[in-house]
């Protein structure tokens, strides 16, 4: 036999029972080992290693955070109106050996499915505790965090961690919304309205207040006024009446003057007077006396 011949084959041999007793591990990957079908080490770490090639076995899976989706599905509320909802839930393997005992062997559909089965639970008992309002508004992330906490719980025993569950859409069915939607459009116009009778009362009020400011102001004006006049009529009479008994003919003519040029001087002006009427006394002899 020419050994030279089979030196190749026997290389041949001894790399294909070396490759069968290495293994490598990514860092995206968690793997086990088995021995006869029975786990003898998981959580091994990334990199190159070693095993009995034809008695031990290794299976891997994603360490990637995963995700699994499901439609849209009925859901009661409290008060009993049925929501549309699908939500979505992010998870991961944390315990490879208990992953792979739940699922038949590491199967990812199977571990998906009972996962949103575990979520639905948890979705269909918060839902069950709340209004519609409170379901899409107000307590919202109360509710994502109950169902996340649940789900989290849940789900250990499967081997996974589930990282975040979120409601990705919420909706009434297509036969309830326009109903649903009439209902929300009356109570917004009711509001409206409430919110126009309250501004037109305030409104009313604020002129009425106006109106009150105002003949207050022009009666208070009106008072100070009058004070003004009846001080500078006063003070007049008795600058006229100082006057009078100073020169009582100085007082006069004055007087005269101040009558002729109120009277007299404008356009189209007439002025009928008797004869021996004294007004123009002093226009006809200046030096006139009484």
């Amino acid at each position: 036999m020419n050994i030279r011949a089979v030196w190749p084959i026997a290389i041949l041999v001894l790399l294909a029972l070396i490759s069968t007793c290495v293994f490598t591990v990514d860092e995206r990957e968690v793997a086990i080992k088995f021995q006869f079908s029975r786990i003898v080490e998981t959580d091994i770490p990334p990199g190159i290693h070693f095993k009995l090639p034809f008695i031990e076995a290794v299976r891997k899976f994603p360490r990637t955070i995963l995700t699994q989706t499901n439609p849209q599905e009925l859901f009661l509320t409290l008060e009993k109106k049925n929501l549309f909802v699908d939500f979505f839930v992010k998870w991961r393997i944390v315990n490879v050996a208990g992953y792979y005992k739940a699922t038949r062997g590491g199967d990812e559909a199977l571990a998906g499915q009972r996962l949103i089965e575990i979520v639905k639970d948890g979705v269909r008992a918060e839902f069950a505790k709340r209004t519609v309002p409170q379901v899409v508004s107000a307590e919202r992330r109360e509710l994502l965090d109950n169902m996340l906490a649940s789900a989290r719980a849940n789900a250990a025993t499967l081997g996974i961690e589930v990282v975040d569950v979120r409601v990705k859409r919420t909706e009434f069915p297509e036969q309830v919304s326009d109903s649903v939607f009439d209902r929300m459009k009356q109570e917004r116009a009711r509001t409206a309205s409430e919110l126009r009778a309250q501004g037109a009362e305030a409104a009313e009020q604020i002129r009425a207040e106006a109106d009150r400011q105002r003949t207050v102001t022009l009666a208070e004006a009106y008072r100070d006024a009058e004070k003004v006049r009846g001080a500078g009529d006063a003070e007049a009479a008795r600058i006229y009446a100082e006057a009078y008994r100073k020169d009582p003919e100085f007082f006069a003519f004055y007087r005269s003057i101040q009558a002729y040029r109120r009277s007299l001087g404008k356009e189209n002006d007439l002025l009928i007077l008797d004869k021996d009427s004294e007004f123009f006394r002093y226009m006809e002899r200046p030096d006139a006396r009484r």
